[in-house]
């Protein structure tokens, strides 16, 4: 990787036009999440609320204060976005704490990872985290360049990282907090952090996160039912089992849209976590295929858009958040697949959910103001 080239300090000045193929592959990523909440939800809607559209409006909704702030990000000086970074950082650690605050934090399933929003809806600040902790570490390791040898050189990326992790371990979110330390290590490993440090974090990160996993029985549950797929088809690996059926229903060319879908609707809450086994059902392997090719072209256009941009600020900035939408998005569908054990991790477009849906739009607009930056001289792509 061409660190020098990529990574240089050149001042940010004069936007130029943004990356039409990555605009194009926001659009196609959106308007198939939309499409696919509608096969998968239309029947659970229907039955909840008398309404086989009541998901799709609603994500119709937080897409359009999404696209709001799409454009916002899109458009304003990223040394405007550095300025007021502070309040961003501490603003999402404080509302993560709000959660803990009784009247403020909603407790579901044993968990307090939501704030509720009066006569509005619950909102969930660990997605906001993931939005800080980039722009956190993108300003912080953009300044020191290529990290000396001191330990002090990276004491405030890796303690402002921790902090955040371990807020969200304490809502009892801990696919969210391993992710985002797993996104941190990635923005670590990319500004050219030595690989005894970057090793040295590894090392110390793997034993704690496994030490929280054994704190609560649920998680040590979900790693049985992972290891074990026979076992508890009814209990502990329904939902898994549900989801392979799905799947393995859609065969090679899918039931096909409006095709009365009959195994998504075995899987609780599919319009959720679960959401890529109503798309695979309904379009197959073909169409799963499909996805992943257009998934992957996605995270080319970022990654290229990271590495030509000639301010290091901008150029982690684009790369951490092209890492969390294209890494979230696999961890999902490994998920639903049954080759991960299961978590909480939306997949971005199509899960259901406001708060990923706006923070997902808000990276994208970010990477579209980063790709519109006069490119570098030298051509990457």
């Amino acid at each position: 990787m061409a660190y020098k080239l990529v990574f240089a300090d050149v001042s940010i000045d004069g936007p130029d036009r943004s990356d039409f193929a990555f605009n194009a592959a926001i659009i196609i990523l959106w308007g198939l999440g939309i499409l696919t909440l509608y096969v998968a939800s239309a029947n659970y809607g229907q039955r909840l609320f008398d309404d086989p559209l009541y998901f799709v409006i609603r994500q119709l909704l937080f897409s359009l204060i999404g696209f709001l702030f799409f454009l916002f990000f899109a458009h304003i000086p990223l040394e405007r976005i550095r300025t007021f970074l502070p309040v961003l950082v501490i603003g999402s650690l404080a509302l993560c704490l709000l959660v803990f605050v009784p009247g403020f934090g909603v407790e579901r399933n044993g968990a307090r990872r939501w704030i509720q929003i009066p006569f509005l809806t619950a909102v969930q600040p660990s997605e906001t985290a993931k939005l800080a902790v980039i722009l956190f570490l993108a300003n912080l390791l953009a300044k020191r360049g290529e990290l000396p040898e001191a330990s002090e050189s990276i004491t405030a990326p890796v303690a402002g990282l921790v902090t955040m992790v371990l807020v969200i371990f304490l809502q009892r979110d801990f696919s969210t907090g391993l992710f985002i330390l797993l996104l941190g290590i990635i923005l670590f490993f990319a500004s050219g952090v030595r690989i005894g440090w970057f090793l040295a974090f590894c090392f110390l990160a793997l034993p704690a996160s496994l030490f929280f996993v054994f704190m609560e029985p649920y998680r040590v549950n979900r790693l049985i039912a992972f290891v074990r797929p026979e076992f508890d088809l009814y209990g502990l690996n329904y939902q898994s089992n549900a989801a392979r059926m799905a799947i393995g229903a859609g065969g090679l060319f899918g039931q096909g849209i409006g095709a009365g879908l009959t195994q998504i609707r075995r899987i609780p809450e599919v319009q959720a976590d679960y959401i890529f086994a109503g798309w695979s059902e309904s379009m197959g392997f073909l169409g799963v295929i499909s996805y992943f090719v257009l998934l992957v072209f996605f995270a080319c256009r970022g990654f290229v858009i990271a590495f030509r941009c000639p301010n290091s600020f901008g150029s982690l900035t684009a790369f951490g958040c092209t890492a969390s939408i294209f890494f979230q998005s696999l961890i999902n569908c490994a998920v639903v697949c049954s080759a991960l054990p299961s978590t909480g991790i939306p997949l971005p477009f199509f899960s259901s959910g406001g708060s990923s849906m706006i923070i997902t739009f808000c990276m994208c607009g970010l990477i579209v103001n980063i790709s519109r930056i006069q490119a570098a001289k030298e051509e990457l792509w």
